[in-house]
């Protein structure tokens, strides 16, 4: 007897599955069956055989004739064996590569989205602050900014194309590649990035442990911002100048009632160190950190916590904690394995703050500041693979149905979100900087759409329609293909990569030659020159079209060509998600994840009431 798929749907898996035609991240190769037809109907010959009497002196020749028939027959017989046989021998060896979790399950090294990957994970090499490591590779890079928080805020990145340090949306950019890495470690193996990624989330990791006392239990404040961007004269908004060149003091913002920064760094340290288990010490040092700031963001009230919202700087204010609060309790949680952390995201109370402090028209919207859409899925993540019961069940089935709620309204059929001429879906609803939100979106698609595989489950529910999980994965690759250029501009959003793409880039270091050194003011001239970057910020995804799909290639506009960080995060994260296409091969790693929760025996839930007549 068949169980109950419990998400919609039957366990049975259709194995006709027909690839879709995407840029290059499907090379699937598949026999022609009609081509094997046509070679066993050329081998059944048909002698012609007489009609009425034959004559007595051909009777020798009948004899010769039916023995050379059998001949043949025989020889067709053994022939369509011998096929078989071969036919056997290579569905075994097709059925036991594509399980194995080799680099042959993946694309080649000039496949779009390996070359894409590559270059975006560079452009976190040219966002490094402090004294860089030898095997940077940016050359038109150098040690900056040596003197931050009196020597001892060093490292760490730069946001965008200004000098400044933002620590909520550098712990999301953390958050989601330590993410990717749990999930698909093989991939970033495969194509020689893993050591790369881990490298770039450390040096984010290692920064955010300077910005409070990560050694204390208790802590009264963090380093929110490092740089400034208030008042007039000399700043890091005002000045358009290399990192290199800064000479000027640069402030150190800090908040002791920022419960959104803290939570999300929690949540970067918390998935960091299960990225980095093996390495126990610093493991251990990024969990005490972690949980020092979720007791910090808390105030270890959970649900009950009444504080205000953060207003840390002028950019990058939160406009809520409650998502963060789920977020970085159930990274706590995956890393831990301690139960208080589950007992508190699946408290009704706190999902209940979560999910209503959202608008409706931003649900599933995973950005810097809104977080429930990543919180709900990693949840969901657990419901599926770890099938927990009482009393934990019938939160995790409203984040579940929720997931499933918003996953159907990435899809066309539906009209939650507008589309540009090109086919960008329009998840931030018109305003400016799209493509942060976009590719966030298609590692969130891919990724359920692994989960839905891994569990066997061949269709996605929406309403009375059901779609095979396929769907997901086509609508990630579609929006990502429009980023590397398949958009009404023939344009790829990503510096470096194809033949077209923007050349005035919003970025200080890249637009002012190496050999010069301009001060504060000076450096204003190239800010508005027309002229073309002089270094190039390889793998830089800029911020996007505007709402009809036109793009302005103005470095004055960042709205246009600024790139940052947690928007680089999110291109890095879905690539991965999408290399090798649809191929079973290297997929999710199901447990890394889970590392540290031990086996849960949940209790059976209470006995009804005794009825009473």
């Amino acid at each position: 007897m068949k169980g109950r798929n419990i998400w919609g749907g039957t366990f049975e898996i259709s194995h006709e599955e027909t690839p879709r035609q995407g840029n290059g991240d499907d090379d699937r190769m598949t026999a022609d069956p009609s081509s094997i037809e046509e070679v066993k109907q050329s081998w059944l010959l048909r002698p012609e055989i007489g009609m009425g009497k034959k004559k007595k002196k051909r009777k020798c020749c009948s004899i010769m004739s039916s023995i050379i028939l059998k001949d043949r027959m025989m020889m067709v017989i053994g022939a369509l064996v011998v096929l078989c046989v071969l036919a056997a021998v290579i569905a075994i060896i097709v059925v036991v590569a594509r399980r194995q979790r080799h680099h042959r399950a993946l694309p080649g090294p000039d496949d779009n989205y390996t070359v894409a990957l590559h270059q975006a994970l560079m452009f976190f090499n040219a966002q490094r602050s402090g004294k860089l490591p030898k095997d940077n590779n940016v050359s038109w890079r150098g040690d900056s900014c040596l003197h931050d928080g009196k020597n001892n805020l060093l490292g760490g990145y730069y946001d965008g194309g200004n000098a400044i340090k933002y620590s909520f949306p550098a712990s999301f950019a953390m958050t989601m590649l330590s993410w990717s890495v749990l999930e698909y470690s093989a991939k970033y193996e495969a194509v020689g990035e893993l050591n790369h990624v881990k490298d770039i989330i450390k040096w984010g990791t290692d920064y955010l442990l300077k910005t409070f006392n990560s050694s204390a239990k208790s802590i009264h404040q963090i380093a929110a911002k490092v740089g400034d961007v208030n008042g007039k004269g000399v700043n890091d908004i005002n000045c358009w100048m290399r990192p290199e060149d800064i000479n000027y003091a640069r402030p150190v913002t800090t908040c002791s009632n920022c419960p959104a920064v803290a939570a999300e760094m929690a949540a970067a340290l918390a998935a960091a160190s299960i990225v980095f288990k093996d390495s126990q010490k610093y493991s251990k040092t990024l969990i005490q950190g972690a949980e020092t700031l979720y007791k910090f963001a808390t105030k270890e009230q959970g649900a009950n916590y009444n504080g205000g919202p953060d207003a840390p700087s002028k950019f990058y204010n939160s406009t809520g904690f409650w998502d963060e609060f789920v977020w970085g309790g159930a990274w706590l949680y995956c890393a831990t394995g301690n139960r208080s952390y589950l007992q508190i995201v699946t408290s009704p109370a706190l999902a209940g703050h979560a999910d209503g402090s959202l608008a409706s028209m931003n649900r599933g919207v995973l950005s810097w500041d809104n977080k429930l859409a990543g919180a709900q899925l990693l949840l969901s993540r657990i419901r599926m693979f770890l099938d927990y019961g009482y009393p934990y069940e019938e939160v995790l089935r409203e984040f579940h149905d929720r997931v499933s709620d918003f996953m159907c309204s990435y899809l066309l059929s539906y009209p939650n979100f507008n589309r540009t001429k090109g086919g960008l879906i329009e998840l931030n609803h018109g305003r400016p900087r799209p493509l942060q939100y976009v590719v966030n979106a298609a590692f969130l698609a891919t990724l359920y759409s692994d989960y839905l595989r891994a569990t066997m489950t061949p269709a996605l529910h929406c309403g009375a329609t059901f779609y095979r999980s396929e769907e997901l994965r086509h609508f990630a690759t579609t929006q990502i293909n429009y980023i590397l250029g398949n958009n009404p501009e023939s344009m790829s959003y990503v510096v470096g990569f194809a033949d077209r793409f923007p050349q005035r880039v919003h970025h200080r270091g890249a637009s002012i030659p190496k050999s010069t050194k301009p001060g504060c003011q000076e450096g204003l001239k190239w800010e508005k020159s027309q002229k073309p970057n002089p270094n190039i910020i390889v793998g830089a995804m800029v911020a996007g079209p505007d709402k009809y799909g036109d793009f302005k290639d103005n470095r004055t506009d960042g709205n246009y060509t600024e790139p940052t960080i947690a928007g680089n995060a999110g291109l890095v994260v879905a690539l991965v998600a999408l290399l090798g296409g649809s191929t079973p091969g290297p997929g999710i790693d199901r447990n890394s994840i889970f590392y540290a929760i031990p086996p849960m025996f949940t209790p059976p839930p209470p006995p009804p009431s005794p009825w009473k007549p």
